[in-house]
């Protein structure tokens, strides 16, 4: 073998296990998150949507969402003008809207 190359690992192995080790935990939080967020962008939205009801949403958001009338929340987090912001106020007014069709 060549000079500084044993049957070890090599320098970047070495650290790029180490960043494995040490992140793992981190790693294994965010595949949590992103599947959570990947279920939420499926979600659909309900045709007739009033978003101008959606006092949480910004303005500038209820009218492009109006304007664009998304079939997902997915759809909707990729037209200009709606922020991240706007979505989690999407989801939850889908939420609580649902929880109060269920009880009805």
């Amino acid at each position: 073998a060549a000079h500084g190359q044993g049957g070890g690992l090599g320098r970047w192995q070495a650290e790029a296990a180490e960043v494995r080790v040490k992140y793992e935990g981190f790693i294994r939080r965010q595949e949590g998150q992103v599947a959570k967020v990947a279920s939420k962008m499926n979600k659909t939205i309900p045709v007739g949507i009033d978003y101008h009801a959606i006092t949480t949403l910004r303005m500038e958001a209820r009218e492009k969402l109006s304007k664009m009338a998304p079939v997902t929340v997915g759809q909707a987090s990729r037209i200009g003008g709606v922020n991240p912001a706007d979505i989690s106020s999407l989801l939850v007014y889908l939420e609580v809207g649902m929880r109060r069709q269920n009880k009805e």
